[in-house]
């Protein structure tokens, strides 16, 4: 149904006790159309044996389509599976790995969300038919709608899906997790090494303890605020008992306040702590909570989250209804009633009153945690745990293959017949892409107007600071967006600019504390953010510019509080403190801490970054700032010992500061807010704008800025995953240029005709498609957790030729502008209004006339622009692989072995 629809959410989430079917769309008739399918499809679906053996695992060749070329059986059998590999990938991130382990101990009556691999491979395919007959019944499901159609029409569409159906048995069984009341239990489990952290600081602990029944929905909602006030902040005690104190530089995995459950289960722990450190860790928190009780909880911290609630619930987001599904569905399966979830200003009003009390919040701190019913789990590191993991995986298979040959006595008809079985399943899947589909509604581009909807917008001057102005009802807040242009920025300070908006948020200033500022910032704003900025012209691709970003949100009467607290931490930032070097280190080490995870979660957007940074200038400063240049820089900096220092760093971080605010032509603004307002607005920016510097000066960049020729056309990057991630990217055209259309268009439909088919269904990966960034001026591919990178670039470079040679039909051009559109349509936050403009340069008229451009569209358009640029474009293509080290990647093959490691291993 994607590219038959306009939809701009569609998707399925497993949870550990059930799984939600959600979508989204704005367009009343692709409502109905995607309701009568998730319908059908979730309660009556087809359940193919061959669908089972493709999604979930079966055991094949590895190189099916080299099997059937030659005729030659590969020797080499695996498991293979879209989901297994899935969740190959998935458990290669030792955050997730961990998160795992610690529910399987703590609440082992609930399921995996995903599937172990390890497990996945007893899953047999009457197992999951009997599973669907089971569970998925009418009696046994919960449906919810949110929006502005009519309410009648959704229940006439599902009553009558739901009346044939008898009634059924639901599944009420509520399940709770262990038995903590007979006193601390331990348990250790091993885990993989991170080789971008200290060899010595690879553990992982945590303690947890049972909470309230969540159906309480006051007494849940107390405990949410304990946590916040536990843990949120730089200055909240349990960060600085047990982060600031060096013990570990980022939380366990599982730290917060889990109301996924009946019962809810508060945990705290550390990553990165040292072995000599684990015991340490729960003193640490037993002390601070003991602590807390005696001392009790400031007012004015509890005030702050209460007025963050009241401005979430203000601020008007496009993923609102999505929001409210997520938070009710898990309380919602656990027997709470969903009405009383949304009656939120009942909540916060008997919140209140029993704050009102003395010691209530101190009162359940000691009745839930002060003691020692609770759960303590660590995971050691394994230097071979993934050499384990891959004997595990061979013996399994081997049991398999043995346990098989067991009825014929015969171990080579038995791979034989999986042979013939993975030949059958690949001409099956050579035919899904002409599988008719006419049974399945569709909305149509003729619906799609050719007349975008405008969002006024205005400008004016103050001095020389261009401001933007979009006046909308807003329910009485102001947001705030600048950008502080910066050119012939160095390399080495660019590289730094990730650390130094950490920093702002982090060191405080010579008047206050950190955690005075987090404080202030929570009761006046909805929060403030300094982060980089970058973009391409959209007349000039090898253009782009940089800068810093400031933003911010708040009640209209607190907007001079917001312009204040924006100034004072970039300007007002103590780097010369005694203890900033100490907490610039902490920073560094708690992002190298996350990073190796970070990148098993999005590793194609990883590879993409790093293939683009050879091809366009925006492209390499993305990849500087936000890709594994900046991973290998941080944990460089991050391994530093104490004795080396940061002087250097902490000198180049002031150096930013000194330029990073000015009031000049470099400086523009955009303000979103009521009409009510606008005129107490241009007061309080114009007042801001007094405050600043009239100019500053950046340093000369001389010769330290770096080569887009520092990335080759082929670079791997060696990672401990099971799985890989790839990307192909080329150079293409400025988003003002004519065929940037038809390249977005081409995208689509690469992805939806023919690499999902290769890449997911044959290959087994699970993600795979191709992009066009009409902005960037960057085409390009991509695989996501991949078993079989060499046959995926196959595909891909392959892939220009195949679009140049395909005879599409008017069918196949309708879906692809239809999925262009789910993009190019998708709501807006009141927020985002007129940001495009603001951020990039592109104003309304260069939308309309884009959006022209996607409906007129032909089929010669496209074979055009997959010859120029995609065909002709080959030689300026760029590719990176992330995964695990194998001997086909040479360098006699063309091939840049990229290693990231830490400075002293590389010593």
């Amino acid at each position: 149904m994607l590219p038959r629809s306009l939809s701009n959410f569609m998707n399925a989430f497993t949870s550990s006790d059930h799984t939600t079917y959600p979508f989204a769309t704005t367009n009343h008739q692709d409502f109905n159309n995607l309701l009568s399918v998730y319908l059908d499809a979730t309660l009556n679906p087809l359940l193919n044996e061959k669908d089972f053996a493709q999604e979930g695992w079966r055991i094949g060749p590895s190189n099916p389509g080299q099997v059937a070329e030659n005729g030659k059986a590969d020797d080499e059998l695996v498991f293979k599976g879209v989901v297994y590999n899935e969740m190959k990938g998935q458990m290669s991130d030792a955050s997730y790995l961990y998160y795992i382990k610690f529910q399987d101990h703590i609440f082992p009556a609930i399921n995996n969300s995903g599937g172990d691999p390890q497990k996945m491979t007893d899953l047999s395919y009457t197992d999951l038919q009997a599973f669907h007959a089971k569970n998925y019944h009418p009696s046994n499901a919960k449906l919810f709608t949110y929006g502005d159609m009519p309410l009648s029409d959704h229940v006439a569409e599902i009553s009558w899906r739901l009346e044939k159906f008898g009634q059924s048995e639901a599944d009420r069984v509520v399940k709770t997790p262990i038995d903590l009341s007979s006193g601390p239990l331990e348990y250790t489990v091993k885990g993989p090494t991170d080789p971008l952290v200290d060899k010595e600081m690879q553990y992982k602990t945590s303690t947890s303890w049972l909470m309230g029944n969540t159906s309480n929905v006051v007494e849940t909602f107390a405990l949410r605020i304990i946590s916040s006030l536990l843990l949120d902040g730089y200055g909240s005690p349990l960060y600085r008992g047990l982060i600031e104190s060096g013990l570990g530089p980022d939380w366990s995995p599982n730290t917060g306040f889990d109301t996924g459950g009946k019962i809810g289960i508060f945990s705290v722990g550390l990553s990165g702590v040292k072995e000599e450190d684990i015991s340490k860790v729960k003193a640490a928190i037993n002390t601070c909570l003991q602590d807390v009780c005696r001392d009790g909880f400031e007012q004015t911290k509890i005030d702050g989250l209460l007025h963050q609630t009241e401005l979430g619930l203000k601020h008007k987001t496009a993923n609102f209804g999505m929001g409210i599904m997520q938070r009710l569905q898990p309380a919602w399966f656990n027997g709470s009633d969903p009405f009383d979830l949304l009656a939120w200003n009942d909540t916060v009003n008997a919140f209140k009153a029993n704050c009102a009390q003395a010691g209530y919040l101190e009162g359940l701190l000691k009745k839930y945690l002060l003691n020692d019913r609770c759960l303590t789990f660590t995971m050691e590191p394994d230097e071979n745990y993934g050499a384990k993991l891959a004997e595990e995986e061979n013996a399994r298979l081997s049991s398999k293959i043995a346990g098989a040959s067991q009825s014929t006595g015969d171990e080579s008809e038995v791979r034989g017949q999986l042979v013939k079985r993975e030949l059958e399943l690949l001409e099956a899947q050579s035919k899904a892409p002409t599988e008719d589909l006419s049974c399945l509604p569709s909305v149509h581009v003729h619906d799609i107007p050719r007349q975008m909807v405008r969002k006024d917008v205005r400008d004016s001057k103050v001095g020389d600071v261009n401001v933007q102005w979009r006046e909308a009802s807003t329910n009485g807040l102001t947001y705030f967006r600048a950008i502080n242009t910066l050119k012939g920025l160095p390399a080495d300070l660019r590289m730094l600019m990730p650390l130094f908006t950490d920093s702002l948020m982090r060191l405080g200033t010579k008047q206050r504390t950190m955690e005075q500022l987090e404080d202030i910032i929570k009761l006046k704003t909805g929060g403030i953010a300094v982060s980089y900025h970058s973009t391409t012209s959209p007349y000039d691709l090898q253009k782009a510019t940089e800068g810093l970003s400031l933003s911010g949100y708040a009640l209209d009467t607190n907007v001079p509080d917001m312009y204040e607290l924006l100034g004072t931490v970039i300007r007002e930032t103590n780097f010369d403190g005694p203890e900033a070097e100490s907490r610039v280190r902490e920073l560094l080490q708690s992002a190298a801490n996350g990073a190796l995870d970070a990148i098993s979660g999005a590793g194609h957007s990883y590879a993409r970054r790093y293939a683009e940074a050879g091809i366009t200038p925006q492209g390499l400063l993305n990849e500087q700032v936000g890709g594994l240049t900046q991973v290998q820089q941080t944990a460089t900096l991050a391994s530093r010992t104490a004795s080396d220092g940061l002087g250097d760093i902490i000198s180049k971080l002031k150096a930013i500061q000194s330029f990073a605010l000015s009031n000049s032509s470099s400086f523009r603004t955009a303000i979103t807010c009521g009409h009510e307002s606008v005129s107490s607005n241009e007061t309080c920016l114009q007042k801001f704008l007094s405050t600043l510097d009239k100019s500053s000066t950046i340093p000369s960049a001389g010769d330290r800025q770096i080569s887009a020729a520092t990335y080759g056309a082929k670079t791997f990057i060696p990672l401990p995953y099971q799985v890989y991630f790839s990307a192909l990217s080329l150079p293409t055209v400025p988003y003002t240029h004519p065929s940037s259309a038809p390249l977005q268009v081409l995208s689509q439909l690469l992805t939806h005709k023919h690499l999902h088919h290769e890449i997911r269904e044959k290959g087994g990966a699970y993600g795979g498609g191709a992009y066009s960034r009409g902005l960037s001026g960057l085409f390009g591919f991509y695989s996501y957790r991949d078993p079989n990178p060499q046959n995926t670039l196959k595909i891909l470079q392959d892939a220009g030729r195949w679009a140049r040679d395909k005879q599409w039909t008017a069918q196949d051009l309708e879906e692809a502008k239809l999925s262009v559109f789910q993009g190019v349509d998708a709501p807006e936050s009141v927020s985002e209004e007129g940001m495009t403009r603001f951020l990039s340069g592109v104003d309304e008229n260069m939308e309309q006339r884009k959006r022209e451009q996607f409906l007129d569209v032909n089929t010669s358009d496209v074979v055009d622009v997959a010859q120029q640029y995609l065909v002709n474009g080959t030689a300026n293509a760029r590719v990176a692989v992330i995964g695990e080290e194998k001997d086909w990647f040479r360098t006699a093959d063309g091939w840049n072995n990229k290693r990231l490691q830490m400075v002293q291993d590389a010593a």
